[in-house]
């Protein structure tokens, strides 16, 4: 079952969102489609004050074909789609207000739409769009048709070394896109990757995410096994995109072994990770691969290897080929 966000089967840690009155009754131009554009005329017919731009079509729920359910989560579910006009195969993500309302989630919802919109690359899920009724908001998504990722590492254990890194380059691929544009992820774990149709992964759910110019925050978000230990000091202190390094780390980690690094009770994980109490890699897992979750489980953000640098860490060499 694909989460889109949807799933938290992890504890979080959450703090308030206060929301106000609530933004996302407002139209706004994310809520609207292009047509095809019109036949290019010749220059001899035509000039530009002459040719008008089609109008918009204003999106609705009549437009899909509603059909399985993909996932369920706290406001709502994720459904697979078809939109009537293309036939184009979609996901449809589908948030009750009343949910989010109740938990004073409206700044979550709008910052999920307002980063996710603003992204483009083959390792993001895609974003298309996004309307609403009186009683839901509607995300119109990429449809990943291989699912989680946490149910597939589930499912086998753990990765090999040679899937394992090749996994952990296309994640690292898809930060640095990310980090290119200020953007921090905040909260990457296996069941906020997805599948597609190739195989390839997808970082999805950007509910806590947060685009930053200033590189610095302060909120406490994401999910407690993998937030860095600069998030849970006791005193209140700003943090930079070098969160998502670590959580690279705690990825690398659960991939290669099939459990978190820092996984105990809540208190306890909480302690081992402002410790870096890591539970030791297993006698099997090469050098290569210790030394790569070393350089990013640094309890320095600013001594954790650089996103750009790792795909030239001899362990991702070693076992990747990648392309250009």
């Amino acid at each position: 079952m694909t989460s889109y966000g949807l799933s938290k089967t992890r504890t979080t840690a959450r703090i308030p969102l206060r929301g106000g009155v609530s933004q996302l009754h407002k139209q706004a131009v994310l809520n609207r489609i292009r047509p095809a554009p019109l036949a290019e005329k010749s220059s001899q017919t035509a000039t530009i004050s002459h040719v008008q731009s089609p109008p918009y079509t204003q999106l609705h729920l009549g437009l899909f074909e509603i059909g399985k359910a993909l996932g369920k989560g706290k406001f709502g579910r994720v459904y697979l789609a078809r939109h009537w006009g293309s036939g184009y195969i979609c996901a449809l993500k589908v948030l009750n207000k009343d949910e989010i309302a109740r938990e004073e989630a409206e700044k979550h919802v709008r910052r999920e739409i307002e980063v996710h919109s603003n992204l483009r690359h083959p390792g993001v899920l895609g974003f298309y769009g996004w309307f609403h009724d009186s009683r839901r908001i509607f995300l119109i998504l990429e449809y990943a048709a291989g699912g989680e990722l946490y149910r597939v590492l589930q499912s086998v254990g753990r990765f090999s070394e040679r899937r394992a890194a090749k996994y952990i380059a296309q994640v690292a691929l898809s930060l640095d896109y990310l980090h290119g544009k200020n953007v921090m992820h905040r909260d990457m774990k296996p069941e906020n990757i997805l599948l597609g149709l190739h195989g390839e992964l997808k970082l999805a759910d950007f509910g806590y995410s947060v685009h930053s110019p200033s590189n610095r925050r302060e909120t406490l978000c994401g999910t407690l096994d993998y937030l860095p230990p600069e998030m849970l000091q006791s005193r209140k202190e700003s943090y930079t995109r070098a969160v998502d390094q670590w959580t690279l780390g705690v990825l690398t980690y659960e991939f290669l072994t099939g459990k978190a690094p820092f996984e105990d009770s809540l208190p306890m994980t909480r302690t081992r990770i402002l410790k870096r109490d890591m539970k030791p890699l297993p006698s099997f897992i090469s050098p290569e691969a210790k030394d790569f979750v070393d350089t990013l489980l640094v309890l320095e953000p600013s001594k954790r290897l650089p996103i750009k640098d790792v795909l030239h860490h001899p362990w991702i060499v070693k076992n990747t080929i990648l392309s250009n």
